[in-house]
């Protein structure tokens, strides 16, 4: 049998009128992000910590009651999950929590850490003075972050930085493909910090391509992105041998 996924608490009725004439999905957390991210985010936090576990059915009705929120953001959610492929839509069932495919995932690392290390060639080729002053910014401010080991804040400060690297490659089609792989591997890429020292290694590790980029050396920082994401690829596979192979498919 299926599990539903029912998450606790319920909306009271003056709360539920006011969700009525209010738009959940615009309305604008910390950091620019949507309730819909809140949402998102919360699943995958259920999912990486086995609290969802795979075939677990995601119940809307729940999810809005969890969230105090309308349906919409709730199902923009889910869909955000669907194309990170951590969810499925099943025929009568909707949306359940998607078995994990350890070799997709490993392979679309290997291709995401040959794709961002050709954006990091290009930007050490490419990039004007103003954007590696900007580079250099993003990385500077993400520090503070490191150090409070505040992860959400230097997630987000992470993806600015791997954005403007695509930005500097000045490739079109380069930073379409690096961005469509980022989106489908965010939540696996966001889980890593949580491991212990995560943080510190990969802001060393931001520094290593920050400099090469600076210094105008393309093999260099080339070389700097792929050893950064291929180290996800090692921290993924210790995730799953933490849940021991359960919903896991090779």
């Amino acid at each position: 049998m299926t599990d539903v996924y029912r998450p606790p608490g319920r909306r009271n009725a003056a709360a539920a009128e006011q969700e009525k004439g209010s738009d959940p999905v615009s309305d604008k957390k910390g950091g620019g992000a949507t309730r819909a991210d809140e949402v998102r985010r919360a699943i995958e936090e259920d999912i990486f910590l086995g609290r969802l576990r795979p075939g677990s059915r995601l119940d809307e009705e729940g999810l809005a009651q969890r969230f105090n929120i309308s349906r919409t953001p709730i199902r923009e959610a889910i869909l955000q999950l669907v194309h990170a492929g951590l969810v499925e839509k099943q025929p009568r069932q909707g949306a359940v929590v998607a078995p994990l495919k350890l070799h997709r995932m490993v392979q679309m690392f290997e291709v995401m850490s040959e794709i961002e290390g050709l954006c990091c060639r290009y930007a050490a080729r490419r990039m004007s003075d103003a954007e590696k002053q900007n580079l250099r910014r993003i990385h500077e401010e993400s520090k503070a972050f490191m150090k409070a080991r505040e992860l959400d804040a230097y997630y987000a400060k992470n993806r600015e930085f791997h954005e403007a690297i695509q930005a500097g490659s000045h490739n079109e089609p380069l930073q379409e493909i690096a961005h469509g792989l980022f989106v489908r591997l965010a939540p696996y890429r966001r889980y890593q910090l949580n491991h212990p020292s995560r943080v510190h290694d990969s802001f060393d590790e931001h520094d290593t391509v920050v400099q090469a980029i600076l210094n105008g050396d393309p093999e260099g920082a080339y070389q700097a992105m792929r050893r950064h994401v291929t180290i996800q690829i090692d921290i993924f596979a210790e995730f799953v041998s933490i849940m021991g192979g359960a919903g896991i498919q090779s």
